[in-house]
């Protein structure tokens, strides 16, 4: 996903995934709230074969849902009903007020009344901005989703069609093919699920309605610049509620950054050019600081009694400290060079596998800030290349907990001393931190994973 969070890189969605598997922080351009995490995946424009559809969503052949008329979930005074109401009454004359900024940005006046003439608010993206889905999935969840046999399989088509292209790009690049794929396949299910709202409607009412109005305008008029530069038509700007279009998902502001014209012809066709598209997916991943020839990281097993304080991002450690402390690869091969540095991740706390983390995994968390995500595209990647499944087994016995419970949870911990923030049901950094202490304080591994046990033990106590 190409896209920017609000301080770096963010993605569509609604659907969040519990603490213990992500870090607080939106998803690349796409992303819509704190936790979001693969909305994309999971919305119309990425959902796997005979989805459930998500709460809210429009049944096929149904037209679109209107907007539900409520106040956001977020509790922000411009996601207030009334707020909302108030700015579409004004969307005309907030869309003609950005003429302005885009004649600085070099737009004709032309361009600008010809591509924003007719243009009406979406108020139903209010809802998505704001959605909280009663229940969420485990990791090992969206891994079966995300890494399966017909995925795999067509990514394998894809690599083999487009060998010139990748052969050009991992030249000029020095991006691992197989990651590009992975990015292609989850994001889009290699072009067959793009999303389909006009990304010049979704930006413009998302810079003149809700709570994140300045952060959109900035990509409505990169929307507006690319139309009136030629790379891209009206058309072909279709994609996910919060603007992100294209096969590998970029954001309108992205889309200025990284992409580039790999055939030349003088555009930059990251929707329907493969070339482009490859090449500006790899050169984005390049500028955002790939290491040519390195892994996204290693499956490890982790020791019993192993201290999980040190399974943090901020505590990296050479590949020869984590051998001193007793992880291991769990394929029972060496760690290539000893002095590469990595964390360590426990996505299902003791109960699951462990992975090292290196740079690239930094990188492809760039693409898109949640652990779990990158951890797909890493592992999809490796199965593309023709590695195996995971070696450890997933504690499949447990199930994520609902967000009646998540809240729930957070006010045991603020009852019992360990959590100061104020309970809303999502879970960040500080909840898990709170959850490493009331683990810690009853003797077991302080891994912070919010499992239904760990919720039993703070209602007994």
């Amino acid at each position: 996903m190409t896209r920017a969070t609000e301080p770096v890189k963010m993605r569509a969605g609604a659907i969040i995934l519990a603490a213990a598997l992500i870090c607080c922080g939106e998803a690349r351009a796409q992303s819509s709230s704190p936790l979001d995490f693969l909305g994309n995946i999971f919305s119309s424009k990425n959902a796997p074969a005979n989805p459930s559809p998500p709460p809210g969503a429009a049944v096929p052949g149904s037209g679109p849902l209107p907007w539900s008329g409520e106040d956001g979930a977020s509790g922000h005074p411009l996601m207030t009903a009334t707020a909302i109401r108030e700015a579409a009454a004004n969307f005309d004359g907030c869309v003609a007020s950005m003429w302005p900024d885009a004649a600085r940005r070099n737009i004709t006046q032309e361009n600008f009344q010809r591509f924003t003439a007719g243009l009406s608010p979406d108020l139903r993206i209010m809802d998505l901005m704001d959605s909280q889905p009663e229940f969420t999935k485990s990791i090992w969840d969206y891994l079966d989703i995300l890494v399966n046999d017909n995925r795999l399989a067509r990514g394998r088509e894809i690599l083999a069609k487009y060998k010139t292209q990748f052969d050009a790009v991992e030249k000029a690049y020095g991006v691992d093919r197989y990651a590009i794929a992975a990015i292609w396949g989850i994001e889009s299910n290699y072009s067959t699920q793009m999303g389909d709202r006009s990304v010049l409607q979704s930006t413009a009412t998302l810079a003149c309605i809700g709570r994140r109005q300045k952060y959109f305008r900035d990509e409505f008029l990169s929307a507006l610049e690319i139309l009136n530069h030629g790379d891209l038509r009206p058309e072909q700007m279709r994609g996910s509620w919060a603007g992100a279009f294209g096969p590998t998902q970029f954001m309108p502001t992205a889309f200025k950054r990284y992409a580039v014209d790999g055939d030349g012809d003088g555009r930059r066709d990251v929707v329907d050019d493969p070339a482009d598209l490859i090449a500006s997916t790899a050169n984005n991943l390049k500028k955002d600081g790939w290491q040519t020839g390195q892994s996204w990281g290693y499956e490890v097993v982790v020791p019993a009694g192993f201290n999980y304080m040190l399974a943090d991002r901020a505590k990296a450690m050479t590949m020869a400290q984590w051998q001193h402390l007793g992880l291991k690869r769990a394929n029972g091969q060496p760690f290539p060079p000893i002095s590469d540095k990595a964390y360590l991740l426990a996505p299902a706390g003791a109960q699951g596998p462990g992975f090292l983390m290196l740079q690239n995994f930094r990188v492809i968390m760039k693409y898109n800030p949640a652990e779990a995500y990158a951890l797909a595209i890493g592992h999809f990647a490796d199965r593309l290349r023709g590695g195996p499944a995971f070696v450890q087994p997933w504690p499949r016995q447990e199930r994520e907990l609902s967000r009646a419970e998540r809240l729930e949870l957070q006010q045991l911990l603020v009852q019992r001393g360990f959590y100061r923030g104020t309970p809303d049901g999502q879970f960040g950094g500080e909840t898990r931190e709170a959850l490493r202490s009331f683990q810690a304080s009853v003797g077991a591994p302080a891994d912070g994973f919010a499992s239904s046990q760990v919720l039993e033990q703070l209602r007994g106590r």
